[in-house]
């Protein structure tokens, strides 16, 4: 019985360091906190990223339309680190092409972003699993 315990034990305490690779899959926007203000996520359509190994394609979701990309980009992974990108935007954005460096958190399903953006914004971003 001792033996089963510390087996056991071993295996939680191992799996716990484990580092995922990638972010691949599907995530929707559920709401961040920019500059201390917390907003929830739009009721008229969702934010969905479609990331894969490296890179990220944005859509906006609204029913009775399809699917429209609304933004493209990079990433990468280094430790609790996600280097992020953005290599094209529907509109004008400062954020083209400038590394923004987050903190990432994977818990069940949700992906917490947070970082400090160029102009100094503190941003936490939430995001949840869809497939």
């Amino acid at each position: 019985m001792r033996i089963v315990a510390g087996l056991l034990l071993t295996i939680i305490l191992f799996s716990s360091f484990h580092q995922i690779n990638n972010l691949a899959g599907i995530w929707q926007y559920a709401g961040d906190i920019t500059n201390g203000k917390k907003s929830a996520p739009p009721t008229e359509y969702s934010l969905q990223r479609n990331y894969t190994d490296s890179n990220y394609e944005a859509n906006v979701i609204e029913k009775g339309y399809e699917p429209e990309k609304y933004e493209t980009g990079n990433y990468q992974l280094k430790g609790d680190s996600c280097i992020e990108t953005q290599t094209w935007c529907m509109q004008p954005s400062n954020l083209l092409n400038i590394a923004i460096h987050y903190h990432y958190r994977v818990a069940n399903d949700s992906l917490i972003l947070t970082g400090i953006l160029p102009n100094g914004t503190p941003v936490e971003e939430y995001w949840k699993k869809v497939k």
